[in-house]
């Protein structure tokens, strides 16, 4: 086991809180660790020739930060952006990335008796990215790795971010 699976699976004991959101109808969860701030969506600064789900850049004081739209990355349909969107300000491996989604739920502890492994959905579902899937009452988060997917070799931003 390495020293991240440890520590995470030592973090699951304890409790361990998601920042949950929605994308559609679904209702995913990420580290809470990993979040450095929530803002409302803005313009963004769209860069010629990037792929569709990466919207653009801001300039968060001062820092011009990738915006990728999870929507189109996850192909969940067209995005609508209204009072409710938000950009997720994540901060991984030390570099800053937003993540657009539909909206904020709330915070949520799971202990590890409320995460679920990540389903075998065959070939045709890519489940790399799912740490599991936490339940809560009648509700059920779609819990995501998001270091994993924001280094994906397909998303290319931290290996542009670190050029």
């Amino acid at each position: 086991m390495s020293t991240s699976d440890k520590d995470h699976a030592e973090a699951l004991d304890a409790g361990k809180e998601f920042l949950a959101f929605k994308l559609g109808a679904e209702e995913y969860g990420i580290d809470i660790l990993k979040v450095q701030e929530i803002r409302g969506y803005e313009a963004v600064t769209r860069i010629a020739s990037a792929p569709e789900f990466i919207k653009g850049v801001i300039n968060l004081r001062g820092i011009i930060i990738p915006v990728v739209d999870m929507r189109i990355k996850f192909k969940l349909g067209t995005p609508t952006y209204d009072q409710f969107t938000v950009v997720i300000i994540l901060n991984i491996s030390g570099r800053v990335v937003g993540m657009v989604v539909d909206s904020v739920s709330d915070v949520t502890t799971l202990t590890a008796d409320q995460i679920r492994p990540a389903p075998d959905m065959g070939a045709s579902f890519d489940t790399q990215y799912m740490v599991g899937l936490g339940t809560i009452d009648d509700r059920m988060l779609i819990l995501i790795d998001i270091d994993r997917l924001m280094a994906s070799p397909d998303m290319g931003l931290l290996e542009k971010l670190a050029a």
